[in-house]
């Protein structure tokens, strides 16, 4: 069945506790006929690491908040909790939440190698807004994914603010990507689902002839296609890079690129 207001497919969002840019680019993103519910993971545990792991060991409970909406798609807003469980156990929790929610279960890893697939790319950039620790077992999980590393831009955060990651500004994470200038890589990811991008893609859709997304711009886009049915193609992927769906929204909520 549908909503009033999903004719297209309703999108259950999953976002880490103290994320203040998931929802706010999603809105953004989602294209019309398409909404989306959100749900908050969770973790009282004491380090970001073990917080990112117990949001994925923890998921099963986590999806309840949903009960029995009639979602199309479920979809963890999270990169970072992948790295740290990696791979195989990270196919072991969706293969079994999606065979028990007869839906796809996605989470922002698995879209954004979805989309270095449908581009072709195997040699990669990365944009990182996370401190060294977290980038290295970033690297280790997209080369687990058959991926290699061309270049890593780091962005700059102050690590006394709230959170180093979501108090990152737009400005800063254009400043790292404009490094990508000159690298040999065929796609750029902008790492971070906390991190705000859609103002820097915007500006920048290309560095040299390697397409620019991000995380959360790979999220949406998966989420939409797997609501469909439909193929992870190039060309859907390009047409969300260069903002055809949602650039005015943008524009309206933030009045410039």
């Amino acid at each position: 069945m549908t909503v009033e207001y999903a004719p297209g497919g309703l999108i259950g969002l999953l976002t880490p506790q103290a994320n203040t840019t998931v929802e706010p680019e999603a809105a953004i993103l989602c294209p019309a006929g398409f909404a989306m519910l959100t749900a908050r993971m969770v973790s009282a545990r004491g380090t970001v690491e073990e917080r990112l792991i117990d949001y994925y060991e923890s998921l099963e409970e986590t999806l309840k908040q949903f009960a029995n909406a009639p979602l199309t798609v479920i979809t963890s807003a999270c990169t970072g909790a992948s790295y740290l469980i990696g791979a195989q156990r990270e196919d072991e929790i969706f293969g079994r939440l999606a065979a028990a929610r007869g839906i796809p279960v996605s989470n922002s890893a698995y879209s954004v190698v979805a989309a270095f697939r449908a581009l072709g790319a195997q040699r990669i950039g990365l944009v990182s807004p996370y401190p060294a620790s977290l980038t290295e077992a970033s690297i280790r999980y997209w080369e687990s994914r058959g991926l290699s590393i061309g270049h890593v831009s780091m962005v700059a955060s102050d690590p006394s603010q709230f959170h180093p990651i979501y108090s990152i500004r737009a400005g800063g994470a254009a400043e790292a990507l404009a490094t990508m200038a000159g690298h040999d890589v065929d796609a750029i990811v902008m790492l971070g689902t906390g991190m705000p991008t859609l103002g820097p893609i915007l500006q920048r859709p290309r560095v040299g002839r390697a397409p620019v997304f991000s995380s959360m711009l790979a999220t949406v886009w998966d989420a939409v296609q797997r609501s469909q049915g439909a193929s992870h193609t190039a060309a859907s992927l390009l047409a969300f890079i260069d903002g055809w769906s949602w650039r005015h929204r943008f524009m309206e909520r933030c009045g410039r690129i």
